[in-house]
């Protein structure tokens, strides 16, 4: 018998999101006059869960990986959020991320609270029937605290509507079919139209309705986005659509740049065709620092965390920052950039697109109705439009950052969830 290997979390940036989300909640929660008692109550997660996943390799080896689920806080629904699986996630970063979500749902107005999971592994390096093993063995160990009125899913960071498709199978194999238990699923099996670019979709709403606030003309804007994901390769490809010039892309593979504007659908075509960019003769290739440090109208980070930091923040030209990734920008990064008139919209905001359509997804699966994929995107972007304007009035009548206004709002309306609960 085989000793099992063990996969040890690979550390997060220590300057990370875990640090920078408590630091921006206390700056909120200053802002608001809460009590210590009261941050207490909204810092501290609800219930944290670290699980053992040995997994039996295709070559008879077995490897044991780890996974956790965390979630923040329920007082306004169901916990919420995605799974993840990435060589970096440790429990940390899944705390930051439940806490980010907890807010963001709030911030526009959906009755879900915040959750996060993922398991600390390079899902490139795993075939589909590992991937599909991991993910039944990671379902089984937290199954106990999901529900479609307890923790609902769904794709984040190297998850697909495919893995979505075997936390149905393997949720629902225990507990009866139980569709609205995970979203972002394949249409097939009660997904919603439209999730698949919701994200992107929201990125793209946000950028035009953030370039018409500060002034900045909408026609042909600049655009460069770290990352070429689900979210960053649909924020291009819509943003493109509606006459932006994106002028600079990447993924794991480099960084891509031509000023007079990327041929997004040749990328999408060669990405889809070698499963990333590496090869492509579309653009010159620069490093993924020089991509972040180019002049632009709108720098959209949609890959990691943690990418704008102290170290490089001094050097970013972009007039203005779109967070399309979770926490892409350090606490520290953001004094330097607001020092430089640069502002940022905020994840909680700018990439709310997923979880909103999400909560259609939800609704849908529970009134066992579909909408059409013209009444989602309307309702999307009905919802997020009112999360930005309630986000900039605040900013404006309280002379603050957008970040805090964000983190306010959210802030705010889960408090208020829980005094009426009698917490």
């Amino acid at each position: 018998m085989s000793t099992p290997a063990t996969t040890t979390p690979t550390a997060a940036p220590v300057d990370g999101i875990y640090e920078s989300t408590l630091r921006q909640f206390e700056l909120a929660a200053d802002a608001l006059g809460m009590d210590e008692h009261w941050r207490t109550v909204l810092k501290t997660p609800f219930r944290e869960m670290s699980v053992q996943i040995p997994l039996r390799k295709d070559d008879g080896t077995l490897e044991v990986f780890h996974g956790y689920r965390v979630q923040h806080n329920g007082s306004r629904g169901p916990m919420k959020g995605g799974i993840r699986y990435h060589p970096h996630v440790d429990l940390n970063e899944v705390r930051a991320l439940a806490a980010l979500m907890a807010w963001k749902t709030a911030l526009v107005d959906l009755p879900f609270g915040g959750a996060k999971g993922g398991v600390n592994c390079d899902a490139s390096t795993l075939s589909p029937s590992e991937l599909q093993r991991l993910t039944r063995k990671y379902v089984s160990r937290i199954g106990l605290i999901l529900g479609p009125y307890r923790d609902i899913p769904a794709p984040d960071m190297n998850t697909t509507p495919q893995i979505m498709a075997w936390v149905l199978d393997e949720y629902s194999g225990r507990n009866g079919y139980s569709p609205a238990v995970v979203t972002g699923k394949p249409v097939s099996m009660g997904g919603s139209l439209g999730r698949e670019a919701a994200t992107g979709r929201g990125v793209m709403i946000i950028t035009f309705k953030t370039l018409e606030s500060l002034g900045i003309s909408r026609e042909h804007p600049r655009v460069v986005i770290q990352g070429f994901g689900n979210v960053g390769s649909n924020t291009a490809r819509l943003l493109t659509a509606h006459g932006s010039k994106v002028i600079g892309i990447s993924d794991i593979s480099g960084a891509y740049y031509n000023a007079s504007g990327l041929n997004i659908a040749d990328a999408l075509e060669y990405s889809k065709n070698n499963r990333d960019l590496s090869g492509w003769t579309g653009g010159d290739k620069i490093s993924n620092d020089d991509l972040l440090e180019l002049e632009c109208d709108v720098l959209i980070p949609a890959a990691l965390g943690d990418v704008i930091t102290e170290r490089n923040a001094g050097n970013i030209r972009a007039r203005v920052i779109v967070e399309a990734a979770n926490a892409p920008v350090s606490f520290g990064a953001d004094a330097i950039l607001a020092d430089k008139g640069i502002p940022v919209v905020p994840d909680i905001l700018a990439n709310s697109g997923g979880v909103i359509v999400s909560y259609f997804e939800w609704v849908q699966n529970l009134q066992q109705f579909r909408w059409d994929e013209q009444d989602v995107n309307a309702k999307l972007e009905k919802l997020i439009t009112a999360g930005y304007e309630q986000m900039v009035a605040l900013a404006q009548g309280r002379n603050v950052p957008f970040r805090m206004a964000a983190f306010m709002i959210g802030l705010k309306r889960v408090m208020e969830a829980e005094i009426m609960r009698g917490t």
